[in-house]
């Protein structure tokens, strides 16, 4: 007889619990297109990103710091092997100052490149909005924009190659 008052009280709390689960997720989960962020871009105008990216053309979206070592090797695989990016937009954006990001662009000849658009988000709109721990961040959208995955941390050149083929 007094079993039955503690199940009643654990399957209240149980449900209630389970039912909040949704409320936790990170936002991109719940939306999982391009986000509509306001970007400091390299050429000193703020911008709305996600109106600017070439259509139908898959999208790397990195969120790095100039100087973290993970993401600077990152950036040096990517560069090594560009030519396999001709059909990727790859948008790189640090919540660093303006000037550590153009040096960041200068030291890995960054400009050079037509197909990526760096940018700064000095409202850290894009860490709170992936829930960002580790850094680089890689979000890949697809040629329709939508999400196809993420992954925080250094990520191998080959996998990430995998997912943009997705």
């Amino acid at each position: 007889m007094k079993k039955r008052p503690l199940l009643l009280v654990s399957l209240i709390i149980s449900i209630t619990t389970l039912s909040q689960t949704d409320s936790i997720q990170p936002p991109y989960k719940k939306f999982p297109n391009f986000p509509p962020v306001k970007l400091l871009l390299v050429d000193s105008t703020t911008g709305t990103i996600k109106d600017d990216l070439p259509k139908k053309k898959a999208v790397m979206l990195m969120l790095f710091s100039p100087d973290c070592d993970h993401c600077q090797h990152e950036t040096e695989e990517i560069v090594k092997n560009i030519e396999k990016f001709e059909k990727v937009t790859i948008v790189m954006i640090t919540t660093r100052p303006y000037a550590d990001m153009m040096a960041f662009r200068e030291r890995y000849g960054l400009a050079q490149y037509k197909n990526i658009i760096m940018g700064q988000d000095p409202q850290f709109f894009l860490f709170s909005f992936y829930n960002v721990r580790n850094l680089p961040f890689l979000a890949f959208y697809d040629k329709k924009g939508e999400l196809i995955s993420v992954f925080a941390g250094s990520m191998p050149m080959e996998k990430v190659l995998i997912e943009l083929e997705k």
